[in-house]
């Protein structure tokens, strides 16, 4: 398959399952709303060795919150028993530090809930309040009030929807991959927790057997300085910068749709010989994304 002279790879994504709580963030101005939401999603590319993954979801205008101020929401996944934790930390330490935040639950009709605690970082000072209908704790701080709720839901859903872009050079490569991210941010339902939802590196499961275990390594079968090199190599020839994207979704449909966006938007750009994706041949996942299948 072909789309504007680029050669679509027939293979698949492999994504796994993960569960999904939504945060969602007002403040006085969405600026500050985006403050709290970046230091909240902070350290969270990559399971591999972050706590969780996480991302901005999308905008909400001031009619969508429960408190009537602009905001955003962002999306956390991890392992169903470490939710509540993941969570509780980053709205503790990132959210409610920030300058006139509040914190409402995104998935209300969730079966599956936890609670954060938050309000006994009121040392019995907090009060109990209604915001917008939902049940919130009013917790004295410098500020003033720190509002929003310590209940939440959280759903099923999946990580690790991919693709790849291959370009004959970095900068052509790189602006192909800005404009796939550009083409799906600020959707619903769906994150690309990597820094600008770009992923420069790359990884295979495991490594060689180092005296110190590594859980993940680079994943030398797209390394293009490893072309002529290694004898298992996937790069190729024309080819000399990779940057994957990466997608977590509340579902397949979400992820198939941004996947589907951000690679019409990549093939546009000068310079772009291949989209391929990252699979581990079944060893990661159970959900996977067919590039030609996306693509008709």
């Amino acid at each position: 398959m072909q789309i504007n002279n680029v050669e679509i790879i027939d293979t698949y994504a492999e994504a796994f399952p993960i569960w999904f709580s939504r945060v969602i963030i007002t403040a006085d101005s969405l600026e500050l709303a985006k403050i709290a939401a970046v230091e909240a999603t902070g350290f969270a590319t990559s399971t591999i060795a972050c706590p969780c993954e996480a991302g901005i979801e999308r905008e909400y205008s001031p009619e969508e919150t429960p408190d009537n101020r602009p905001g955003l929401s962002i999306l956390i996944c991890t392992a169903r028993k470490n939710m509540r934790d993941r969570t509780a930390e980053r709205i503790s330490q990132c959210i409610l530090t920030a300058p006139t935040t509040a914190v409402f639950d995104g998935f209300p009709d969730a079966s599956t809930r936890f609670s954060t605690r938050m309000h006994y970082f009121g040392d019995s000072y907090e009060s109990r309040c209604e915001v917008g209908g939902r049940k919130c704790w009013k917790i004295p701080i410098m500020e003033g009030d720190f509002v929003g709720e310590e209940n939440f839901g959280s759903v099923k859903g999946i990580a690790g929807g991919n693709f790849l872009i291959m370009g004959k050079d970095r900068a052509s490569a790189l602006k192909a991959a800005r404009a796939a991210v550009k083409a799906f941010e600020n959707s619903e339902g769906i994150i690309a927790s990597f820094p600008g939802g770009l992923v420069a590196s790359g990884s295979k499961v495991a490594s060689k057997n180092y005296k110190f275990p590594m859980s993940a390594s680079t994943n030398h079968r797209y390394c293009p300085t490893l072309k002529g090199v290694v004898e298992d190599s996937l790069v190729p020839d024309g080819v000399n910068s990779i940057y994957e994207i990466v997608i977590n979704g509340l579902n397949e449909e979400v992820i198939a749709e941004a996947m589907k966006k951000g690679i019409l938007a990549a093939v546009k750009e000068e310079g772009i010989l291949y989209i391929g994706a990252g699979n581990y041949e079944g060893k990661l996942g159970t959900n996977n994304f067919y590039l030609h299948k996306i693509l008709k």
